[in-house]
């Protein structure tokens, strides 16, 4: 591919290249193009004809080709937004997603009902978007975040000194909560664990450029929600609440595991904004 001498140019050819690999490929150029000219996507489309610089051209053909090779878009960015913030990620890490945001929505929701401070942990925090979103949502709130992997802890560690929330948010390195208990449990639980069964992995494109041990649970998808199940009784607080995403179709299965779980507790199921079953709602 020839270096593109213009804005202009730059984003026809992101838009011609990305075109077959990208649902969104007009977007995906602005944001390679943005991130190299450290401008934002209004500047690019007001400034068509600006003069891009050989380096500046050079450097925006690298970005696309790691795009056309398979890596993903907030992978070769190094970042990606999550609730109107920008949380540095990397292949250790999830992505942030859209549906995660709703999972925040529904704690928020539950958070700011309480007349007195909550405890609240973030099981496999991945990236700390979830964790570091509630205590910047919400002064003063003590979030634990917990993950197995060191590698997503250090990108969590990032994200934590980036949007000022160390002294909000307490990273720990554990297996879900199994080494932790607060005296009087935890009021709020929130968890985004891996929900893909593993005979689907190797058919999503997902598979290929984000952690596997974040994503595959088990045959059925459910292994590792299962567990986290299974420790409820003795980690909620009582009143307490657990709020856990799930992937389509899992809904009904999961409400016979809490049934049987957790028979004391009480779930219901939430949709997402696109209308599919998405959060599992527990209480005690």
């Amino acid at each position: 591919m020839n270096i593109p001498s213009t804005v202009q140019s730059a984003l026809a050819l992101s838009r011609s290249a990305l075109s077959n690999l990208s649902d969104t490929p007009n977007l995906d150029g602005q944001l390679l193009l943005g991130q190299v000219l450290g401008r934002p996507r209004s500047w690019l489309l007001a400034h068509p004809e600006n003069v891009l610089e050989e380096r500046y051209g050079f450097q925006f053909l690298g970005m696309l080709d790691r795009c056309l090779h398979g890596e993903a878009l907030p992978h070769v960015l190094g970042w990606w937004e999550f609730y109107g913030r920008r949380f540095h990620i990397n292949a250790s890490v999830l992505i942030p997603r859209p549906e995660t945001e709703h999972m925040v929505d529904a704690a928020l929701e539950y958070l700011k009902r309480q007349s007195r401070p909550q405890s609240v942990v973030d099981v496999g925090t991945g990236s700390g978007c979830v964790a570091i979103t509630l205590a910047r949502e919400i002064p003063g709130l003590r979030v634990l975040a917990t993950d197995l992997s060191l590698e997503a802890l250090r990108i969590a560690r990032t994200n934590v000194f980036t949007h000022a929330a160390d002294r909000a948010v307490h990273l720990v390195c554990t297996d879900l909560v199994s080494s932790i208990l607060p005296p009087h449990g935890f009021d709020l639980v929130c968890a985004n664990l891996p929900y893909i069964p593993e005979e689907e992995m190797d058919k999503l494109r997902v598979s290929k450029c984000e952690p596997r041990v974040a994503l595959a649970g088990g045959k059925d998808g459910l292994q590792v929600v299962r567990r986290l199940l299974q420790s409820l009784s003795k980690k909620l607080s009582k009143n307490g609440r657990a709020i856990l995403e799930i992937g389509s179709g899992q809904a009904d299965s999961v409400l016979q595991d809490i049934g049987e779980l957790l028979p004391r507790h009480r779930a219901d199921v939430r949709l997402d904004y696109a209308g599919h079953p998405r959060l599992v709602v527990v209480d005690r």
